[in-house]
């Protein structure tokens, strides 16, 4: 059986997060089902290896017209490539009536799809669990996961000399905006540690691909991340990630058992526009650090 879901939120995070509700088809149908998900999603960098994953198909498709998938050629173009590719069924993640024709001139003859023209209010999480729940009585939905094959975590061990016998941390500083980290904060934070005492235990990623990082993260025992790609990553690999909530909505800090966030101070809970970066404490990360290496 072939299989198509369509996830076209930007970003690995939105990708992570969608992960078991792809995972809840595949085991469905006892069938991998391939992805149509923007390039900005990285999916093809980190999903190479998981199991329920067939094919990763881009949505090249933004605001510019010229793009491939972008206006009414646009639309045809996916629609030829989508035919070609004899999807049985297709699972659309979104309300667009677009989409819904583009399914049905592929020549898709099961069509799941959100109700259309409802795109206002749409949790994350919670829209995609009653949609598998109504559409196909699923009701049970896991973490997300990513697969990593021993060899390459083995391999990764061997080449960037980790030893698995101490405790290994995932720093996670990277991501984007004035409270995540623009590339020159992030390396003023890289190079204070690295010209640190610390220096001879650091290995720093900045110059590595997803595919490379990955399997590094595998070998941690701990991740600590601000809200970024790093944090979806790692709990999606199964580290436990301390996760830095400062003006995100926490549901994308702890919607991942692995998952444990440290909101600012003051607060009960992080929304947009809470702007606590100023308020983590860092006795609450060690503190939280402790309890989970315990």
């Amino acid at each position: 059986m072939k299989i198509l879901a369509v996830q076209n939120r930007m970003g690995i995070g939105d990708t992570v997060i969608f992960l078991p509700f792809i995972k809840a088809i595949s085991k469905k149908y006892n069938s991998p089902v391939s992805l149509l998900v923007r390039e900005n999603s990285k999916a093809a960098e980190f999903l190479h290896q998981t199991n329920y994953i067939n094919k990763i198909l881009i949505l090249e498709r933004d605001k510019k017209l010229s793009n491939k998938h972008g206006g009414f050629f646009g639309t045809l173009n996916l629609m030829k490539e989508l035919k070609k590719q004899n999807f049985d069924k297709i699972f659309i993640f979104n309300s667009s009536l677009r989409f819904n024709i583009i399914a049905k001139l592929s020549g898709i003859a099961e069509i799941y799809q959100y109700p259309l023209f409802s795109k206002t209010d749409q949790h994350i999480i919670n829209t995609p669990k009653k949609f598998l729940k109504d559409k196909l009585n699923i009701t049970e939905i896991e973490d997300p996961e990513i697969h990593i094959d021993d060899e390459t975590i083995s391999k990764s061990v061997e080449k960037f000399n980790i030893d698995r016998n101490k405790i290994n941390i995932l720093l996670g500083i990277g991501g984007s905006g004035p409270t995540k980290g623009k590339n020159s904060d992030e390396q003023i934070i890289l190079n204070e540690i690295l010209q640190s005492k610390f220096k001879d235990t650091c290995l720093p990623l900045d110059d590595l691909s997803i595919k490379e990082i990955l399997p590094i993260i595998k070998n941690c025992n701990l991740s600590i991340c601000n809200d970024s790609s790093f944090s979806h990553l790692s709990a999606a690999l199964g580290t436990k990630t301390i996760t830095l909530m400062v003006d995100t909505p926490i549901i994308y800090g702890n919607y991942n058992t692995k998952m444990f966030p440290v909101i600012p101070d003051g607060e009960e809970t992080v929304k947009h526009h809470t702007s606590g970066k100023d308020r983590i404490n860092p006795q609450k990360i060690f503190d939280k650090a402790l309890e989970i290496l315990n």
